[in-house]
């Protein structure tokens, strides 16, 4: 079989960061696939960090996990739930990667004894990067890069990209840059002046946008379209509007009536003869939109005060909802809050809850109210990794009378560790992606509820912890009705707790939001809400 002639797409920003060129990278990939093409995404990363996985959620919000194990940007996540398709650790890219492996090839004397520079040989370690996904066949691959033209961190990247477009050659490659057109209230006018310096600083790197993205809260005139286009060097039709809109769904179909797509496509000289097929994104948004019902849920974490942390988890709420014709109302409980006194008062009113995934011990003692809450109340409970785990030392403090019992990771001097290190954790030093990460496969026992909402015996989740059930107790909480229904068929690891003669009380090893999508809800979360809706 012959190889496919890969065409790249980078994805630029100026002006300002947090513009949504994510939203628009994963937007574009939709409309591309709708209309038969085999697409990827991929994040560049300025930061030095090796990966998101030591940073903390507040700095970059919520670290992705892909099925290969690859802990990374939140991006990713845009990218396969638009997509529906799985991303790799080839997905993201970081500054910190890049220069880990040249120091490395330059300590072996791969270098043969020439210096070391950022042209050529981080360059070509970036471009090596860019292109190692054509090797899937893909027929497209969008690459955004992160942050702002401008940037120190952002300039390697840039140069990476004005090489290989010159590499590539005509038709093979295009860049399209994404701007602010900020509104001035005072003089009630769009302004373009920031996105001409912008587009100018690109040109300044020796790269020339082949299409504007504009990011506006208003609509623009054909006469600023004009202006754009004459002082940014791109026609017309090619100055795009994205205007805000109510949900990051919208998006695709905003972009599609301007048909950015098309555009796209004859920048690469790519046929335009296949009609886009988006009647099930559009089914989705409908029903989105119309809810009959509506459920609350409470979402309990130490994180809540930047939402960004949880984003999978509050988008995999936004696809099971709607597949249930429910409106999902997130109430965002402050774990570190949360007191005996005020438990009732916080949780009044909910249909469901979520204790959800984090690291360290703060905030803890809150989780761990909020799970005897719903254990008591009955109130439809998923637990989360660290939510699961909470769940554990709640139920053996307060049915198995185990008072002290706790997590190894909070107290090491506890004498009833109930979540432990695994062995193999116990000599690591660092920190790093060294925990149990990506894809594991789970055992779901017959006649439990998991099965039920599964339908299948093997299934696998990713991962993405350190601590674990300890196993010496399972006995006596099995007898106490807090059984395991979920085992790990390779390690005997427990990945799933599940409370008899309760409605819905669920702890899961694993992260699901991670793999839920508009095309495929999880199914955990289609029955939490549906669980919600029958409270």
């Amino acid at each position: 079989m012959s190889k496919k002639n890969t065409k790249y797409i980078f994805v630029t920003g100026g002006v300002t960061s947090s513009l949504g060129k994510g939203i628009v990278s994963a937007s574009l990939g939709l409309l591309l696939k709708s209309r038969g093409f085999n697409v990827t995404i991929q994040k560049l990363d300025p930061y030095i960090n090796i990966d998101p996985g030591t940073l903390n959620p507040y700095e970059h919000g919520e670290c992705y996990v892909t099925e290969d194990g690859a802990e990374t940007d939140l991006d990713l996540g845009h990218y396969e739930r638009f997509l529906d398709s799985a991303t790799s650790q080839n997905n993201n890219v970081t500054t910190g990667k890049i220069y880990q492996t040249v120091i490395e090839k330059e300590r072996k004397g791969d270098f043969l004894g020439k210096t070391v520079q950022v042209i050529p040989h981080i360059t070509n370690e970036i471009k090596r990067r860019i292109k190692i996904l054509a090797k899937e066949n893909y027929d497209i691959i969008i690459t955004e890069i992160g942050g702002t033209v401008g940037d120190i961190e952002s300039l390697p990247y840039i140069e990476s990209v004005r090489q290989l477009r010159w590499e590539l050659g005509e038709n093979n490659s295009m860049v399209i840059h994404l701007t602010l057109l900020p509104y001035l209230a005072a003089s009630g006018e769009l302004k373009t002046k920031p996105s001409q310096h912008s587009v100018r600083q690109l040109m300044e790197s020796g790269i020339q946008a082949d299409v504007l993205v504009c990011r506006t809260e208003h609509k623009i005139t054909k006469e600023i379209k004009a202006k754009l286009a004459q002082f940014c060097n791109v026609p017309a039709e090619n100055v795009i509007e994205s205007i805000d809109v109510e949900t990051i769904y919208q998006v695709p179909l905003e972009l599609q009536k301007q048909k950015f797509d098309e555009v796209v496509l004859k920048e690469l000289a790519l046929p335009v003869n296949q009609e886009s097929d988006l009647k099930d994104w559009k089914n989705f948004l409908k029903k989105y939109k119309n809810p009959k019902k509506k459920v609350e849920i409470a979402l309990v974490g130490k994180y809540v005060s930047l939402q960004d942390s949880y984003k999978s988890i509050a988008e995999a709420f936004i696809h099971a909802g709607a597949s249930q014709d429910t409106e999902v109302k997130l109430r965002w409980v402050y774990s570190g809050d949360l007191t005996e006194e005020n438990l009732a008062e916080n949780f009044k009113g909910i249909d469901g809850m979520l204790i959800a995934p984090g690291f360290g011990d703060r905030g803890i003692e809150g989780k761990i109210l909020a799970a005897k809450f719903a254990r008591e109340n009955k109130v439809p409970l998923l637990g989360i990794c660290l939510g699961m785990q909470i769940m554990t030392i709640e139920f053996a403090r307060n049915v198995l009378g185990l008072k002290d019992a706790n997590s190894a990771e909070f107290d090491l001097t506890t004498k009833n560790p109930v979540i432990s290190l695994m062995e193999e954790q116990k000599n690591v030093v660092d920190k790093g992606g060294t925990m149990r990460l990506g894809a594991w496969k789970c055992q779901l026992k017959p006649h439990t509820k998991l099965i039920e909402i599964y339908g299948n015996k093997n299934i696998t989740e990713r991962h993405r912890h350190r601590y674990e059930f300890n196993s010496d107790y399972l006995d006596d909480f099995e007898k106490n009705g807090l059984y395991a229904s979920g085992i790990n068929p390779d390690t005997k690891l427990v990945e799933t707790l599940e409370l008899k003669n309760h409605p819905f009380y669920i702890g899961v090893q694993y992260h699901p939001e991670y793999k839920s999508t508009v095309a495929t809800p999880h199914p955990l979360f289609i029955a939490l809400v549906k669980a919600a809706a029958e409270k």
